[in-house]
Order: structure tokens, then C-alpha cells, then sequence
């Protein structure tokens, strides 16, 4: 490995990582898996040696290769598990002060909404939201960069149907 490509990733890491990891927090809900997947990717980029042509979307789909493939082991542990030792360990925290309850309310409206979004729809408003481009979006995820624009404003209605209608719900 030479030294141009140690500081390339370097600038890539301190650029990116805080990103990639919102994205995967906001993906996944959990902040301790998200840190280990992000960080997962860059080991991966850094032991290719070589940086790709489009690093950022290569990172992410690295990053969403690792996301399924914890989430499918996450499902057959759960299936493994009795009904009682899988709620013990999927249970919520304890309530919390008032802003952190209505903080945590809306959060969960959030996760509950995308949750209802096709995957495809999802992926593109949570990388969107992470600032990613549209030729980042439409790399990661194998899409025409022309149609981004369109597919995002279809993801946002599609969202905002859900959400509005879950508030009413409510």
C-alpha cells in the first residue's frame, strides 16, 4: 500500500465515516450496529488496498451488503431463541424523562412509516437525507442518476402518506 493511497483514505474516512454511519443508525435503528458496519466497510476498503472508482458508492454498498447480512443472522438467532429469552433481550429501555419519551415517539413513528416504504424507497430517502448525491444514490444503488430525482419525490410523497396518516391514526 503506498503512502497515496493511506492518505486518500484517510480524507475518504475523515469525510465519510460520520455519514455512513448516520445512514446505517437510521437504517438499522441501532447505533451500536451501525458503528460496527460502517466501521466494517472502511476495514474492507482499506485491506483492498486500492481505492475504487467511486469509493462512496462502493462504501455503501459494502455497508448494505454487511446491513443484510446481520439483519438475516439477527432472524435466525431470534427464530433459535425461546419466546421469553428473545423478549428479554429485544425489550425496550426503561421510560425515560418527557422530551426523550416524545423524542423517542417520533422516532419510532419515523422507523414505523419508512418501515411501510418499499426497501428500494427507503434507501434512497435515508441517503438522501445523509446528504449523499444523486450519482452517489444512483451508483449505490444500481440506478439511472437521471431518474433520482423522480424515484426521491415518489419516496417523499409515499412517506409523507404514511406518516400524515399514522398521525391521524393516532
Amino acid at each position: 500500500m503506498t503512502s497515496s493511497f493511506q492518505d486518500r483514505f484517510v480524507e475518504l474516512f475523515d469525510a465519510h465515516f460520520a455519514r455512513l454511519y448516520r445512514y446505517l443508525d437510521r437504517l438499522s435503528g441501532e447505533p451500536e450496529l451501525a458503528a460496527d458496519l460502517a466501521q466494517e466497510a472502511f476495514v474492507r476498503l482499506y485491506r483492498r488496498g486500492s481505492l475504487p472508482d467511486a469509493p462512496r458508492a462502493w462504501l455503501i454498498a459494502v455497508a448494505m451488503n454487511l446491513f443484510r447480512n446481520a439483519r438475516s443472522t439477527r432472524a435466525r438467532r431470534s427464530r433459535l431463541l425461546t419466546v421469553p429469552r428473545a423478549e428479554a433481550v429485544m425489550a425496550d429501555p426503561p421510560p425515560s424523562p418527557i422530551q426523550a419519551a416524545v423524542a423517542a415517539d417520533t422516532s419510532q413513528r419515523v422507523r414505523a412509516a419508512l418501515d411501510q416504504l418499499p426497501e428500494r424507497e427507503r434507501r434512497l430517502l435515508l441517503l438522501r437525507a445523509e446528504g449523499y448525491g444523486y450519482r452517489d444514490i444512483g451508483a449505490a444503488l444500481e440506478l439511472n442518476e437521471a431518474s433520482i430525482g423522480t424515484l426521491l419525490a415518489r419516496a417523499k410523497r409515499g412517506f409523507r402518506e404514511i406518516y400524515d396518516g399514522e398521525l391521524d391514526a393516532s
